[in-house]
């Protein structure tokens, strides 16, 4: 297992629709019944969409365009600041868009359960991350502190699943919801267990997909399930991968930023235990 997991865990109880419509043809076919599209053009690699994130995601965009506008308006600082924390902890920097799903960047955010912040952390999951969570006092409001929370929780639940879309629907429901769709689908695949799992988490992971799909164009290391980032892998090597596992980024110029950090982390911390990072 890579990825930190060899720190202590904590498991706790734009485009429009007519883009992603043009997906019906994608460029390069994967033999696999649950593998993304991948484009190749010019030198560079394009994630598409699942095909079963796609029909939703054209829904949820249409739907959502003003209020993601809205927050691509203000987003550039809290961005800017989240990019940072999450690259400190090597953890895929896109996965700041769980926040806009979360909360759409509002630190005063405070859910019908009691989450609050940009994050949405509930209070004993905050206290647990190190967070001072009081009456007066309350730490799930600050963009640093909060982002630095949830960057642990998001790395210790990545140790638990290694699969991103698993770990999405974790942080919304608990793992528990998670091992208990596994168990009942006979699969690992959000695909094939995303019937078993309650409907708030599943739309959540289909929220996340979109909502990186319109910030990004494409899908993304955190849109793909396992298996399906395997195939990705696999067919970058085999079309352009002289220098993938290189730590000299300027060697990964011919794949996504998010790709060449994912893969520069894979190698240089896969022995490596986890160091806490004071911000």
């Amino acid at each position: 297992m890579s990825f930190f997991c060899q720190g202590a865990y904590l498991i706790v109880a734009v485009s429009n629709g007519g883009n992603l419509k043009h997906q019906a043809e994608p460029i390069i076919n994967f033999s696999s019944n649950d593998s993304s599209h991948i484009a190749a053009e010019q030198n560079s690699f394009k994630v598409r969409l699942n095909p079963k994130a796609a029909k939703f995601a054209a829904a949820y965009l249409r739907e959502n365009e003003e209020a993601l506008e809205q927050v691509r308006e203000r987003s550039k600082i809290c961005f800017r600041l989240m990019d940072s924390v999450l690259a400190k902890y090597e953890l895929p920097v896109e996965l700041k868009y769980l926040a806009v799903v979360e909360s759409e960047l509002k630190r005063d955010a405070v859910s019908h359960v009691g989450a609050v912040g940009p994050w949405q952390l509930m209070p004993a999951t905050a206290r647990l991350l190190g967070l001072k969570v009081t009456s007066k006092y309350d730490e799930r409001k600050y963009y640093s502190k909060s982002t630095v929370a949830a960057a642990k929780y998001l790395r210790d639940l990545y140790c638990e699943f290694g699969d991103w879309l698993l770990v999405i629907a974790a942080y919304n429901g608990g793992p528990a919801p998670v091992y208990k769709a596994i168990k009942k689908s006979g699969s690992k695949n959000f695909w094939k267990l995303q019937a078993f799992l309650p409907a708030e988490t599943r739309g959540h992971v289909k929220r996340y997909i979109s909502t990186h799909y319109y910030f990004e164009g494409q899908g993304g290391i955190t849109t793909l399930t396992k298996n399906e980032m395997n195939h990705y892998l696999a067919k970058m090597k085999e079309m352009n991968a002289a220098n993938l596992v290189k730590t000299d980024t300027k060697n990964t110029n011919t794949l996504p930023d998010s790709v060449a950090k994912h893969l520069i982390a894979e190698k240089t911390i896969k022995q490596k235990s986890y160091q806490k990072i004071s911000l």
